[in-house]
């Protein structure tokens, strides 16, 4: 299956490298280029890609706006988003993050780096790594004043997690695959999924990555004290 990919980004010479990297690929495709988020969100609908390469930095309507409301759209439920950023450690990540977006990359990264996120993205992954990263996030979550922004119903929608399910989600929230999940658990990888699947259902999260945000808002999971 070829997997389609969006462009959302200011700069045209950026995008002309991300456009020639990604179709060089023979599992990928670029499907359409956006220079705002106003004109994301409207290729988004037009073009339906798998993944939307979103810089967080535009003009006028910016990625974070964007990925909140491609998000918000029920019908664009399949598309993931992963934010573009030349600052790696920055509030506006986690933001996006509660948006909707399946992760973030720095624009520094290996060409490797950024076809494999997409792949991830695609595949319904977190691009929550490496560990660092995940608590890097955490801090970020447990330690943001805005409580309007929270959820005060994600801590009783836990309670319709299994025991097994939240082991899960705690181990989800601290950056593990699902191989290392079973390992830990000392069950199948297959069996990790499916609770991971249940727990995605059960709190209305799009992706691991949404996972990641319920555990620490909800305090199910809290970030280490170095």
């Amino acid at each position: 299956m070829t997997i389609r990919v969006l462009l959302a980004d200011d700069q045209a010479l950026l995008r002309s490298a991300f456009r020639v990297l990604v179709d060089s690929e023979p599992d990928m495709e670029v499907v359409g280029e956006a220079s705002d988020g106003a004109e994301a969100v409207r290729l988004t609908k037009e073009q339906r890609p798998d993944v939307v390469l979103m810089d967080i930095r535009m003009p006028g309507t910016d990625g974070l706006a964007a990925t909140g409301m491609i998000s918000a759209d029920p019908a664009l439920a399949e598309v993931r988003v992963v934010i573009l950023t030349t600052f790696e450690v920055d509030d506006y990540v986690v933001q996006s993050l509660r948006a909707g977006a399946s992760g973030f990359l720095g624009k520094g990264s290996e060409p490797d780096e950024l076809l494999n996120a997409i792949r991830i993205a695609a595949g319904g992954q977190a691009l929550l790594s490496p560990a660092a990263t995940t608590g890097l996030i955490a801090r970020f979550l447990a330690t943001d004043p805005a409580d309007e922004d929270r959820d005060p119903a994600r801590g009783e929608r836990l309670d319709s997690l299994t025991v097994r399910e939240r082991e899960v989600l705690v181990q989800v929230a601290g950056g593990h695959s699902n191989d290392e999940i079973a390992e830990r658990l000392e069950v199948s990888p297959l069996t990790v999924k499916t609770h991971v699947n249940r727990a995605m259902a059960k709190l209305g999260a799009r992706d691991r990555a949404q996972l990641v945000v319920i555990a620490y808002e909800s305090g199910l999971v809290r970030p280490r004290v170095d």
